[in-house]
């Protein structure tokens, strides 16, 4: 039996989806403004290959900057979010075949931003004097704003978006890195009531303004999903799923047989073709490339985004030497967090739904009404009963090149 490869380019959205205006997004556009920007410049032809460029035209009714005309070699599409919101666990639990039904807890007010009763909690559940922050902000920006602070006072800066997240961001050597988890997991239970999707460590180094950078420490707290969803399927089926980055954290570690971590999109990268080489029979390597979406997307940094995607552009025909007969290689994302928008947080957005690998064919998937779709797909290239939710493109895919199943 054969094996796939999840590519999730993280926040890399193609056009604004049909219900943008209930998130504040109309217009939003994570590739095509990309596109726009670069300019003729922008070299990216295996992921137009893959089919990206087309994706993104049916999508948004319009080819994407001045990128050449190159015809796809694999099958192409795009999806709509089922789920109501806009946020990474919501993405890729619907990827996997479980849309998020219910609402989020979020934390709307832009300053004092979290309950009394958390703040409180965390104090005394972690031992701490107090805390800094508390408040909407970017990640990068408030450790440079309160990093020195942090450091004199031993105090944690908790922060938020407008996702349904807790950050807690300290020093890995005047806090502790150890330290920094346990407050984490404190944190998490904490949170429950409120529904809060995500707890996230984010431990830095440096030692004043300017110098403060974020590490590959990070860990994500994810609430674990509602129901079991293809990982854990494939898993009790006895395949094996090797998560690459963040994934297993956002699955709350359910399904996940093995663990590769990296420091950036390039060691990420090397990661995947590590965990393909050893990828069996009905294997899932399945990867995160969280550069997109935390250097560039949020930090709106365009020029950086177009750049990042060149650089994987690059890398791609390793992947594909590595193929056997029978792969599936997936590229798709969880949500947009495009870099020409007001404000750092994420966008309301189709997706990309690119299919590649040996003996698929060159086809239009169309406009696939929920990111379950790709679960569904999956569940059935690797012989699993069908997922609740989503419609299997499988058979599309190999379009009068006989039967694949």
């Amino acid at each position: 039996m054969a094996r796939a490869i999840i590519l999730m380019l993280d926040s890399l959205g193609i056009g604004a989806s049909d219900d943008a205006e209930h998130f504040g997004d109309v217009g939003a556009d994570t590739f095509g403004h990309i596109a726009k920007a670069r300019g003729p410049s922008f070299t990216i032809p295996h992921l137009q290959q893959m089919g990206l460029a087309a994706a993104a035209e049916a999508s948004r009714g319009q080819w994407p900057g001045e990128l050449p005309p190159i015809s796809p070699t694999g099958a192409w599409g795009y999806a709509a979010e089922r789920s109501a919101g806009k946020d990474t666990p919501s993405g890729h639990w619907e990827l996997a075949g479980q849309p998020v039904d219910f609402d989020w807890g979020y934390f709307p007010d832009q300053k004092h931003t979290f309950p009394t009763e958390l703040v409180e909690g965390l104090i005394q559940a972690g031992g701490l004097t107090g805390v800094l922050g508390n408040c909407h902000a970017s990640g990068t920006t408030i450790i440079d704003q309160l990093g020195e602070e942090h450091i004199k006072s031993g105090q944690p800066i908790i922060y938020t978006s407008a996702d349904s997240v807790f950050q807690i961001a300290a020093h890995e050597a005047y806090f502790g890195l150890d330290r920094l988890y346990r407050l984490c997991e404190e944190a998490r239970h904490l949170c429950d009531r409120w529904r809060v999707g995500r707890v996230i460590a984010r431990p830095f180094i440096g030692e004043t303004r300017g110098a403060f950078r974020r590490t590959s420490h990070r860990r994500d707290y994810t609430t674990p999903p509602p129901s079991p969803t293809l990982l854990d399927h494939l898993v009790e089926s006895g395949g094996r799923v090797i998560s690459v980055g963040k994934v297993a954290d956002i699955y709350a570690h359910r399904g996940i047989s093995e663990i590769l971590k990296g420091d950036d999109n390039q060691a990420l990268f090397e990661a995947t073709l590590e965990a393909l080489d050893q990828a069996g029979p009905k294997n899932l390597v399945f990867t995160n490339f969280v550069d997109f979406d935390t250097h560039f997307g949020h930090r709106r940094d365009v020029m950086g985004y177009a750049q990042a995607l060149e650089k994987l552009d690059l890398n791609l025909p390793a992947l594909f030497r590595q193929l056997q007969p029978g792969d599936l290689v997936v590229a798709t994302a969880d949500h947009g967090c495009d870099p020409t928008w007001p404000g750092s947080d994420h966008t309301r957005e189709h997706v990309p739904v690119l299919v590649s690998g040996p003996g698929v064919a060159p086809v239009a998937l169309g406009r696939r009404s929920t990111f379950a779709d790709i679960g569904q797909t999956l569940a059935d290239h690797f012989n699993l009963d069908p997922l609740p939710h989503g419609a299997s493109f499988y058979h599309q895919l190999f379009a009068g090149k006989g039967d694949h199943s």
